[in-house]
């Protein structure tokens, strides 16, 4: 096999890494790039609070002396111990249609995990669950979002000749923003709104979104929502400070939506954004010089007519009470006061049904499916 991998060790082959997906893609229509420096952040072991908890190593692979392949191989503790297992994770794999390059990739990430005590392989997965996850299988000539990579078709087929098999699936969608709000979501939120004491609340201001720790609670709402979903591990308190300094300062407020009890406390939340997809594919990855300008553009400006579902999260006690009524009667006639035709949905666990029936009253398309493989090593 000429097929050389190498462990990225300098700031330089670090950069290739990263660089690497932007190249590979440049052609592709559907490919939306991440920036540049968010992920020299993600990958920064002095930036990224997940490496509190996690380990990872990153590698090329090389022919000719040429780029040609990359895989970031990693352990979540915090998400082994949560789910009982001894994982390592594949990440940020990308390689040319050679049966060899993908082998070698996923042969380096079983010997590092072995080799660290691991009985298990699983991913595309990144350290947590707010980096992107699944490897696209259905949906290749649909535009990616923000939130999720993009992959050519043949990559699946690599996984299943190395004879990974399927540990889950999620599904995205393609949502109708319908002309007024259904009436049945009408009448569930009047319902659930009366019979739980439960109130919208919208944020006026970024004070108001600090205020309280608002924006602090949303993030442990999160927490409490999502702990039952496949491979979740909880997001940290400096994890949380993170995405509270990431996210608020660029989020449209009108498309934030926060359930609360008599108390004061949220029990639900919903926050969309305007697609940034096309913006990023402008900007090519970068903010300087001029990428910034593409994105403030497709924020507050020139919005696109797809908006971008970043996250629903219910608390336990009020899931399947039709809470996410409350949200969806309060963000429709915002999204169409905005000019928004479309939602992207991003990925949903397909077993979740819990979300997956939240759409039963939409008129949506499933168009996208990326799915997670496993092997015992």
């Amino acid at each position: 096999m000429n097929i050389e991998i190498r462990k990225v060790q300098t700031r330089q082959e670090l950069k290739a890494f990263i660089r690497y997906n932007y190249e590979f893609y440049k052609g592709s229509p559907y490919s939306v790039p991440d920036l540049y420096e968010d992920m020299l952040s993600t990958f920064s072991r002095e930036k990224n609070p997940a490496f509190e908890f996690c380990e990872a190593d990153y590698f090329l692979a090389y022919r000719d002396g040429r780029i040609v392949g990359r895989v970031a191989a990693i352990i979540n503790r915090r998400a082994n111990e949560t789910w009982q297992k001894q994982a390592v994770r594949f990440g940020w794999i990308d390689f040319e249609d050679d049966p060899e390059i993908s082998r070698a990739l996923i042969e380096t990430v079983k010997t590092w995990g072995r080799e660290r005590g691991m009985t298990e392989l699983e991913g595309p997965l990144g350290f947590t669950d707010m980096d992107a996850e699944g490897m696209l299988i259905e949906g290749f000539e649909e535009l990616s979002t923000m939130a999720t990579t993009y992959n050519y078709p043949y990559y699946p087929q690599h996984m299943e000749r190395l004879g990974l098999q399927k540990a889950c699936d999620w599904v995205e969608r393609k949502i109708y923003i319908p002309e007024g709000v259904p009436e049945k979501h009408q009448r569930i939120a009047r319902v659930v709104s009366e019979k739980y004491g439960l109130r919208v609340r919208k944020l006026r201001s970024r004070k108001d979104a600090y205020r309280d720790n608002t924006a602090h609670r949303i993030f442990r709402l999160v927490n409490e929502a999502y702990a039952p979903l496949f491979g979740y591990s909880r997001m940290t308190e400096r994890q949380i400070d993170q995405y509270v300094k990431t996210y608020i300062p660029i989020l449209d407020l009108r498309m934030v939506t926060l359930v609360e009890d008599a108390a004061g406390e949220i029990v639900a939340v919903g926050i969309s954004m305007p697609s940034m997809s096309r913006a990023l594919q402008r900007a090519r990855g970068r903010l300087f010089p001029f990428g910034w300008w593409h994105l403030l553009k497709a924020l507050k400006w020139k919005r696109d007519e797809m908006l971008d579902l970043l996250l629903i999260a219910v608390h336990p006690d009020y899931q399947s009470k039709g809470v996410n009524a409350l949200i969806f009667a309060d963000l429709i006639p915002i999204y169409k006061q905005l000019g928004f035709k479309y939602a992207e949905s991003n990925p949903e666990l397909e077993i979740n049904e819990n979300v997956q029936k939240q759409w039963q009253y939409f008129d949506a398309v499933q168009h996208k499916r990326r799915r997670c493989y496993r092997e015992n090593i």
